[in-house]
């Protein structure tokens, strides 16, 4: 007889912020605990999240004022509220919850926050069926010689996390909103640099990506992809045909493939 996963079974332990902390101590949580979103609290109940594409967001922002990250709370990064299930509900719960948010909120019948479930934790226990083409998405490109005030523009105008960067038709790394959250909070440090959104306009896709990349080929199959993403912490990777380039798979397109 087949046992039913239950979401006891599969949560993590909840990853927390206060919404009156700075998005500074925001982002360097997620870095170093290579988590994203976080779980965003306000006298200790849940009031949404905080990601790295939110916080890129509140700083890339053409309305940005003069002040130092510092000062800036995570409260003004607030992203939507995320929904909630209980332990003792069965997995399959969460499926098509996560196909909508990045994370789901575990709350005990006392409506305490206990846990929480991510890609990482959903994808240990269930996977997509088939082949790689059944969880692959577009990959999007970006020049490594472009600035990265146009990826800036390009990530919000079509609500896109990564690129894969090219050089000579050739892949030579992959840029994030990490990135770009981490590249616009150094330079907003700069507050009282007068040539600080100069600079900026400057900077070049290959100064802030990362290289080398993993990447899979079209013949691979799901479980070796995920247990590889999964072991690295990593959580996309581009898909090449003989060397092209054909797509990407995430850890979103590998949920959604669900």
């Amino acid at each position: 007889m087949t046992v039913q996963l239950l979401v006891k079974d599969v949560m993590a332990k909840p990853v927390t912020i206060s919404k009156s902390q700075s998005i500074n101590e925001a982002l360097d949580k997620m870095l170093n605990e290579n988590i994203d979103p976080l779980i965003v609290l306000a006298s200790h109940q849940v009031v949404g999240t905080v990601s790295r594409k939110s916080i890129a967001d509140k700083l890339g922002s053409k309305n940005k004022a003069p002040i130092s990250t510092a000062k800036i709370h995570v409260a003004s990064s607030l992203e939507e509220n995320i929904p909630s299930v209980f332990p003792q509900q069965e997995i399959g719960v969460v499926v098509p919850l996560l196909k909508q948010h990045k994370l789901v909120a575990v709350h005990d019948n006392d409506q305490r926050l206990v846990g929480q479930v991510g890609y990482g934790e959903l994808l240990r226990v269930l996977q997509p069926k088939g082949s790689i083409e059944g969880a692959m998405e577009p990959a999007h490109t970006i020049d490594a010689n472009e600035r990265l005030s146009h990826l800036q523009a390009r990530m919000a105008e079509y609500n896109i996390s990564r690129f894969v960067v090219t050089e000579a038709e050739k892949i030579s790394g992959i840029v994030t909103e990490t990135d770009l959250a981490i590249s616009l909070r150094k330079f907003r440090e700069k507050v009282e640099d007068r040539h600080q959104d100069f600079r900026f306009h400057n900077i070049l896709i290959r100064t802030i990506m990362t290289t080398p990349i993993l990447t899979i080929d079209r013949s691979a199959k799901i479980p070796d992809v995920v247990g590889m993403m999964l072991k690295k912490n990593i959580s996309s990777v581009p898909v090449v045909d003989k060397g092209n380039l054909v797509g990407i798979i995430t850890r979103q397109s590998l949920v959604n493939a669900l």
